[in-house]
């Protein structure tokens, strides 16, 4: 097969190629045939590297480089690479074909520990390092697949958001700051390769350029970081001797300015590198397609086969179990393609839910090759995206290949246990922001179910930052036309057979322009199965599909509710999962299922990007932008964004994303009857089995199997009937279901937990019920040293402050002596920020109005002694410095025998009051406290707007643990809808007095919440990392009693906190809670 050389367009002239052939001068040799390639690379000695003997003369002038790099050069995008294929390997059998074990194909992987050396430039080093006479036994080592940044090589890692690290000069990069690594190896060629009569040279993926040597003979340059690039290496492999292998891989190239990603700058050959051996007749490329009828019953099996010769083709189709299907055989007779076509009756269909693979197996000669084939068809239907002629709803993430160890390299179990838990919370998509993955990924992603959106290897966000209209540098530059066609292709050949890609993305933030539209055309010419997505075409000019990110739920709904649309709608990207976030996803998630134009929504996005590094000390953490010097410019913990940590492990997020698109959703209950809704795009409910309970304060009570009716159909409701509840319930009881899968289902895992549901069925009891419940007993009351005390029956002592109004004493019947308290009790407006509040408007607000610096300030405090106990009644003002506005309060304490009931009546007002706090309740510090229980939302941590996912029950956790350690320090650890919460010395039950430091109980108050920590509001903001924070934990623990709290929203990259969930300060407020 010719090489393919991109930048050879059909009007240039070849002859006028330029072909480097050292690294001495990179690109100095002009050649004027292919005949004159041969007869240099028989050369022993390129002319380029003679050695020069006379130094010069007088005016004679030497010009180094003495022509534009490759690595430089717009019009070099390729040199002497193979055109781009399916990616497939060929085997000796249909045996070993069917294992799909590469190690048993056709094939020699070159991967492992290779010798390194790295110069701080192209023109540094060892630049004759590929000749054999050259000594690389003092090199040092290094792994490949890997990215030689992460294994103690050269600068960095750096992270950018937008910023190109780079001055801003396209196509060209620096010559002086453009690392370079070069890679040496040596192999032989296994016995069951020599019998081939090509043999090719693939890297799966090299960042960001490469010029590959073999035997001391330059062999091609190509770039395109994440997409492969395959050499013919017939010419210079050595069959029966050592062949050495020699790569110079460049930081930077002119591809650099498209692969602008959202990401770490990181380097080298992060995939595999693989040895190919084709025999005499073989597969060059195959094209399958499965056209399914307009009932979506019978489908054409199509498949497009290129030869590099004439020949007889077998084909075999075997289903799921083994099964021949069909089985036949071709002459070719010299067509190329050839085209073959199966009329299948009645397949089996491919869905996300339902991932049905045949496999079919091609031979041509003595060499197969397998591919699993999925039936299902993509499409619009009256403008809504369907697939097999079903509405289906993208329930996605946005994922980066990633690892903390080792950046893009990704090893297949990270990536298989990525996809694993994805299925296990309810993820049916992915979009491969922003670039082709491993091909292992739709490997999984085929055989396990997920919609892929495969996205082209391109973004160019920067050119949004140098003060010129951005698309005018690349996009819409024609010039750079066939570095954009390229990328489109390279993706559309290599994943074209794969069932799980529904659509093809051109880019990401490219911006908008003519290359976007070449790319298009180019991606239909090759397949017009798919429809093709590009969110900067706001107005989808090209792109089949409107795509926003980051849109407000309400201007999303205004797209959905317009007239006479045609094309559907789709989030690429939303809810930012920045840190404690994302708020608010359950408003999204609704308006996708109303509304049939919206096809859902990818979350930015799946994992943080942390990279393992530590402190001088030796103590490892997750690093950031900015801690890896010098990186300068970085755009800091923005790479932190993700539902799970650095570790891949789940975060608060997932659990609340996992919770609003679970397949099955609880409406109501009404009358012993509970209405759902099947939300799967496929499946009817028959798989699962559903199980209920009754939750109330301590108690629980298992209830039975509840029927579901049979063959309820997506996207519809069904009535369960409920049977076996008491006659009398509890008060605040909890219908809570459990949607489980059955041991005949087919395609979820035996006995998971698909969907969670809860409704109220009783109220929760008053605070004034609560205070009716006590005895006729009077609390003693002491007056000492300026201090205030009221013994309540159970021996609890709350202590007054007369000087100031505070309660500042506590003590306990167990150590009557000791004073609990650590720090005052107060009102308290404010919270440690969460990325979200640092992103938008609020917590700006909150730091510019000083709410973090604000102070009770004392006035008057008048004690009421009466027949049941005392009423003590401070007013005051909380306020910060500088400014003028407050809040006045009038706190009115009521102690009887059984509690102490504390009521804040507040009014904020005054110049420059902020609009929003971020809390209103009560904080303190108290010691001893080793063990929380509550009657509220959990375990885990739940806000306003991120709480479906935290069930109502009893709880308990152990007081260290509330605290949820972000990989950037920040408010965590809320626990809402609390009834109440105990402070404890050990684990115990409602009666167990002795063990309870402190109980608060809020009645009936909607949406009251708590948080106990070992970190102080002023620690969790000045800190950056968690190893920081740990060393300032305290002994003892801050409690926040709240009745009301701001929700969290997505304000660092989005929408911020919507209305219904803010705290408003345009109000007054009255509340209260009970202390025992």
């Amino acid at each position: 097969m010719p090489p393919h050389n991109v930048s050879n367009r059909p009007n240039s002239n070849r002859a006028n190629l330029e072909i480097r052939r050292s690294t001495d001068l990179h690109v100095d040799l002009h050649l004027a045939s292919s005949s004159q390639i041969l007869e240099a690379e028989s050369s022993p000695v390129p002319p380029s590297i003679q050695p020069i003997s006379n130094p010069l003369g007088v005016d004679e002038k030497d010009i180094q480089p003495k022509q534009v790099p490759d690595w430089s050069n717009l019009k070099v995008i390729h040199r002497n690479t193979l055109p781009p294929r399916s990616h497939f390997h060929l085997y000796d059998s249909e045996g070993d074909a069917l294992t799909g074990d590469t190690s048993r194909s056709r094939a020699a992987l070159l991967s492992g520990t290779w010798g390194f050396e790295l110069s701080p430039g192209p023109f540094k080093g060892s630049r004759d390092f590929y000749q054999p006479s050259f000594d690389h036994s003092e090199w040092k080592l290094i792994k490949v697949p890997g990215m030689w940044q992460l294994q103690g090589f050269g600068k960095g890692p750096q992270y950018t958001n937008v910023n190109f690290p780079f001055p801003v000069n396209p196509p060209h990069v620096p010559y002086d700051d453009n690392e370079c690594g070069r890679y040496i190896t040596r192999f032989m060629v296994p016995d069951t390769l020599k019998d081939g009569n090509q043999w090719r040279l693939r890297f799966e993926g090299v960042d960001a350029a490469f010029t590959v040597w073999m035997n001391g003979k330059e062999v091609g340059y190509s770039q395109g970081s994440r997409n492969p690039s395959e050499f013919d290496v017939s010419a210079f492999l050595e069959l029966d001797s050592e062949n050495t292998l020699c790569v110079e891989v460049y930081q930077r190239c002119d591809g650099s300015y498209i692969e602008d990603q959202d990401q770490w700058w990181l380097s080298g050959i992060f995939r595999d590198v693989w040895l190919h051996s084709f025999p005499s007749a073989h597969f060059e490329d195959f094209h399958i397609q499965t056209n399914l009828d307009d009932d979506y019953k019978d489908a054409w099996l199509s498949i497009d086969i290129t030869l590099n010769k004439a020949g007889t083709i077998s084909s075999k189709l075997l289903d799921k179990e083994g099964n021949v299907v069909f089985s036949k055989s071709h002459d070719t007779a010299g067509e190329k393609p050839y085209k073959c076509k199966y009329r299948m009756k009645n397949p089996e269909k491919w869905t996300a839910e339902t991932p049905y693979l045949y496999t079919l197996v091609l031979s041509v000669g003595s060499v197969y090759v397998t591919q699993k084939v999925g039936f299902r068809r993509a499409e619009l239907i009256n403008g809504v995206f369907c697939v097999n002629g079903n509405p289906i709803k993208i329930r996605g993430v946005n994922r980066h290949e990633h690892t903390a160890e080792s950046g893009r390299t990704v090893p297949y179990a990270n990536l298989q246990r990525d996809l694993v838990t994805m299925k296990a919370f309810n993820i049916n998509a992915i979009r491969t922001s922003h670039y082709i993955n491993d091909t292992r990924f739709y490997d999984l992603t085929d055989e396990m179910g997920f919609w892929v959106l495969d996205e082209a290897d391109l973004e160019c966000h920067g050119f949004g930052e140098v003060g010129a209209d951005p698309a005018s540098f690349a996009s819409d530059n024609p010039e750079w036309r066939e570095a954009y066609v390229d990328r489109a292709v390279q993706m559309v050949m290599r994943d074209k057979n794969r069932p799980s890609v529904i659509m093809w993305s051109l880019g990401n933030e490219a911006f908008y322009g003519r290359n976007h539209q070449a790319m298009y055309d180019a991606i239909k010419e090759i397949d017009s199965t798919r429809l093709i997505h590009y969110e900067a075409d706001q107005e989808a000019q090209t792109a089949d599909i409107f795509s926003r990110m980051y849109t407000h739920v309400d201007d999303m709904i205004k797209y959905a509710e317009e007239k006479d649309w045609k094309k559907p709608f789709v989030m690429c990207e939303y809810a930012h999962a920045m840190g404690n976030g994302p708020g608010a996803v359950q408003e999204y998630i609704e308006a996708f299922y109303k509304y049939p134009r919206l096809m859902g929504g990818f979350v930015w996005e799946w994992a943080n990007h942390g990279l393992i590094t530590e402190t001088e000390d030796g103590e490892k953490y997750y690093g950031y932008g900015g801690d890896f010097q010098p990186d300068e410019p970085n755009d800091g913990n923005f790479v932190m964004d993700g539902l799970c940590d650095s570790r891949h492990f789940a975060g608060p997020g997932l659990d609340e994303y996992s919770k609003a698109i679970e397949p099955v959703q609880v409406l109501g209950v009404e009358d012993g009857k509970v209405a759902i809704v099947n939300r799967y795009d496929f499946l009817t409910l028959d798989h699962l089995k559903c199980n209920w309970e009754l939750i109330s304060d301590r108690q629980q009570m298992i209830g039975h199997e509840i029927l579901i009716p049979s063959g309820v159909k997506p996207h519809t409701k069904a009535t369960l009937v409920l049977g076996g509840l008491p006659k009398t319930l509890l008060a605040n009881t909890w219908l809570q279901l459990e949607f489980v899968t059955r041991a005949e289902s087919k395609w979820t895992p035996y006995r998971r937990i698909v969907a969670r549901g809860e409704v109220p069925l009783t109220p929760t009891r008053s605070l004034q019920l609560l205070k009716s419940i006590s005895t006729p007993d009077r609390p003693r009351i002491q007056r000492k040293d300026g201090m205030l005390y009221v013994t309540i029956s159970k021996g609890t002592t709350f202590g007054f402050d007369t000087g100031n109004g505070t309660l500042s004493s506590l003590s306990h019947t167990s150590n009557p002596d000791l004073n609990l308290i650590t720090v005052p009790m107060a009102l308290d407006f404010y919270r440690a920020l969460t990325d979200n509040d640092r992103g938008g408007p609020h917590g700006q607000e909150w730091v510019d109005r000083r709410v973090h610096q604000t102070r009770n300030h004392f006035s008057r405090m008048t004690t009421t002694e009466t027949e049941s106990g005392c009423i003590i009644v401070v007013q005051g003002r909380v306020a910060p410095p500088v400014l003028a506005w407050g809040v006045d309060t009038t706190t009115t304490y009521t102690i009887t025998s059984e509690y102490c009931s504390i009521r804040v009546q507040a009014k904020p007002h005054g110049l420059l009051l902020p609009s929003t706090f971020a809390r209103f309740g009560l904080s303190f510090g108290i010691r001893d406290v080793k063990i929380v229980e509550w009657f509220g939302r959990g375990p885990g941590e739940s806000y306003r707007d991120k709480k479906r996912a935290q069930m109502m029950n009893t709880w308990g956790w152990a007081a260290d643990a509330l605290f949820h350690a972000y990989e950037f320090p920040q408010e965590s650890g809320n626990r809402t809808d609390a009834r109440w919460v105990e402070l404890r010395t050990r684990w115990g039950g409602d009666d167990d007095f002795p063990n309870r430091l402190l109980r608060a109980r809020f009645g009936e108050h909607e949406g009251a919440s708590f948080s106990v920590t070992p970190y102080a509001t002023r620690d969790v903001d000045e800190c950056r990392h968690p190893y920081e924070l740990r060393k300032r934990k305290r002994d003892d623990h801050i409690v926040r009693l709240d009745w009301y709290h701001h929700g969290l929203g997505t304000g660092s990259c989005g929408p911020a906190t919507l209305p219904q969930y803010q705290l408003r300060t345009d109000r007054e407020f009255d509340v209260e809670l009970l202390l025992d």
